[in-house]
Parts: C-alpha cells; sequence; structure tokens
C-alpha cells in the first residue's frame, strides 16, 4: 500500500539505532538480518531468525536482488551471502524483543493487527497540515506515541555518532602512526644495508641479527615492487625469519603488528610468495601458518 507507514521510522524508535534498509523495485524492504538482532540485543543471530522468523520471511541479499536481475549493492557490509529479512519477519523479530524501548512498536502493530481484523485494511489518518503544490505527496499523521520516542531519542543517537567518529578518527590517527614508524624502521634497514653493500671487502654476513636483517631487507627492495602494506609485512616478518629460520605466527598476530586487517596481512604474505621472498612450508598445530625463507 502508498500509505503504509515508512517501517525504519518505528525500529528507529523502538530501538534508538538506525537500521539499513535495502528496497526493492517491486517497493518490498529487505533489512540485514544481523542488523536487526544486534540493535534488538539478541545474541546469535541464527538462533533468533530460527526461533521467531519463518523461512518464508528470510532470504540471502544475492537470490532477492538476483529476481529483479539487479547485482548486490555496493558499499561495506553488503555481502552476497548476507542473510536478510522482509518487513514481516522485521516485525516479528520486533515483537519478539524483550527490551522495554520496543513497547512503542508493539502497541503499534497491535493496533494494526486489530484494525486490519476489524475492517480489513489499515490506513493512517492524513496530516492536518498538508505540503503545498501541484503533485505534492499525500502527508500522514505518524501515531502519537512512536512520533514523541523519536524526538525523545534524537539528542541521544546524535551524540552516539560524534562519539563514534571521535573514536573512528582516534583509530585512523593511530594506524596512521604505527604505519609511519614501521615504514622508518624499514627505510633505516636498507640504510644499513646499503652501507654493508659499500664495502670493498665485505666480512661474511652473521647468520643471525639486525645485519642479517637488513640484508635480508635490501635484497627484497631490490627485486620488489609492492605497495606499503606488503613492505610492512616484509619488516615485520624478516627478523623473525632470519632469527628463528620460519615463521609460525598467527594472521590475527601479524595483522595486529601492522596495523593491517587479517584479510589484507594475508593477502601482503601470499603476494611475498609469489614474488619468492618466503615459501609455504604446512601449517603449525594450532592452525597458523608456517613460512620459511625461499633460498631457490
Amino acid at each position: 500500500m502508498n500509505e503504509a507507514i515508512d517501517i525504519s521510522d518505528f525500529v528507529y524508535a523502538a530501538t534508538g539505532d538506525r537500521v539499513r534498509r535495502l528496497t526493492m523495485p517491486d517497493g518490498t524492504h529487505w533489512f540485514p538480518a544481523a542488523d536487526v538482532c544486534k540493535k534488538l540485543g539478541y545474541t546469535t543471530t541464527r538462533k533468533a531468525l530460527l526461533d521467531h522468523v519463518p523461512e518464508a520471511h528470510r532470504e540471502f541479499l544475492e537470490t532477492v536482488t538476483g529476481s529483479h536481475s539487479l547485482s548486490v549493492p555496493a558499499g561495506r557490509g553488503w555481502r552476497r551471502d548476507l542473510q536478510i529479512i522482509d518487513l514481516q519477519g522485521l516485525i516479528l523479530l520486533v515483537n519478539a524483543c524483550t527490551k522495554p524501548a520496543c513497547a512503542p512498536f508493539k502497541q503499534w502493530v497491535a493496533e494494526v493487527i486489530e484494525t486490519v481484523q476489524r475492517e480489513g485494511f489499515y490506513a493512517l489518518e492524513e496530516a492536518e497540515v498538508q505540503p503545498l503544490g501541484p503533485g505534492a505527496p499525500v502527508a500522514y499523521a505518524m501515531p502519537e506515541q512512536v512520533a514523541e520516542a523519536i524526538v525523545r531519542l534524537e539528542a541521544h543517537n546524535l551524540k552516539l555518532d560524534e562519539e563514534l567518529a571521535g573514536v573512528q578518527r582516534q583509530s585512523l590517527a593511530l594506524q596512521r602512526e604505527m604505519l609511519t614508524a614501521q615504514t622508518a624502521m624499514a627505510e633505516a634497514m636498507v640504510r644499513i644495508a646499503d652501507r654493508i653493500d659499500g664495502f670493498s671487502l665485505r666480512p661474511a654476513i652473521p647468520v643471525g641479527g639486525p645485519a642479517a636483517t637488513a640484508s635480508l631487507l635490501a635484497g627484497w627492495r631490490e627485486r620488489l615492487s609492492v605497495t606499503e602494506d606488503v613492505w610492512t609485512v616484509a619488516v615485520v616478518i624478516a627478523p623473525v625469519l632470519v632469527e628463528k629460520g620460519e615463521l609460525r605466527e598467527p594472521l590475527e598476530s601479524i595483522a595486529a603488528r601492522t596495523g593491517l586487517t587479517v584479510r589484507r596481512g594475508n593477502e601482503c604474505l601470499r603476494m611475498l610468495r609469489r614474488h619468492a621472498c618466503i615459501r609455504s612450508r604446512g601449517g603449525a598445530e594450532g592452525g597458523a601458518p608456517v613460512y620459511v625463507l625461499n633460498t631457490v
């Protein structure tokens, strides 16, 4: 129905959080199940869907978009295998929520059901003040209890948005500082290796230690043309390979030391393998990959 109220307003009013929504060409609305379950306080998305949402009201993003010959929408978090729920599925989850803030939404849903059973349909009343101008849409009055909830929560949400933006700025600043320090360390090691190479009679490079690490990095630098994040990973793993002869560090640890994501850190290691800097030697007992220097 064209008169159906925008469900995102009610979710916003009931929980105090915004929920992403995907509107299809036929007017149907779909919501990421993980978003809704997180905002409503459900511990496990899968269990919440099994307990409260029938299969007819949940689907995967690729299936829904494919039925309209559309591609998966771009943007962080919109994956092909993302599980989404329709409008009725969202209402079922909200109705099952035990948060006191969901009370306005539940009260409205009960009113809709009672009205449909009694009259066969539900429509919003037209607002007293209508927009002017030819072709202007008709304005409808939002239920009073929901409108009040939106007003109360607006200031709260704006404050949370500001705090989140501040945390994100601090995180980015720390990542930049870490990357700058790691780059400076790498350049220093390369300079040390250049000085060693400058001697006409170079002594044998010791098996371990900073000199061996610098020599290794210098060799890599001569034949590598890679992005800065790949070089950052190289700087982190080179001392371990020189001192211990192998790398048995979990991907999460490498990501934490480089400031990269686990996925990007793994891609950087694969890039070093493709350039024959390192080679794989299976996995450790804990599941971490094992790499050694490629001496071929």
